[in-house]
């Protein structure tokens, strides 16, 4: 039997027989082939594991956005509650306060979640 390869590593997906990477990062997948088994059958495979691994990064980064809202989610109710405010004017402050301090929006929203005290960041935000 022989084996086909995808390797993610510069981009350019294709075939190949019995190679074997420097990293297991290089190949994502591999699959056994019986001998014989004609070039078209093979492209077809290939590309199934091409598109197989463009949906696993795709899920892959939707998870994280996921992730990364509900963050965001609860930071928005904390603030609220802390400051008394609405939903709209905590997102506004969690933003004003990200921006200001060139910080990742959901990494001070972590922090909001994180800690029972609220950010510097945002106390100084909020007085603005």
């Amino acid at each position: 039997m022989s084996s086909i390869d995808v390797s993610q590593s510069d981009g350019d997906s294709r075939a190949v027989r019995g190679s074997r990477f420097s990293s297991p990062a290089e190949s994502l997948l591999r699959i056994s082939v019986p001998p014989g088994t004609p070039p078209e059958a093979e492209a077809a495979i290939v590309r199934l594991l091409e598109l197989t691994s463009i949906l696993a990064r795709r899920a892959a980064q939707l998870q994280e956005a996921l992730d990364s809202r509900i963050v965001i989610e609860q930071a928005k109710g904390i603030l609220a509650e802390r400051f008394g405010t609405d939903i709209d004017a905590a997102f506004r402050l969690l933003r004003r306060g990200a921006r200001s301090n060139r910080i990742k929006l959901h990494e001070l929203a972590e922090r909001v979640v994180a800690s029972p005290e609220t950010p510097a960041e945002l106390t100084s935000a909020n007085s603005r």
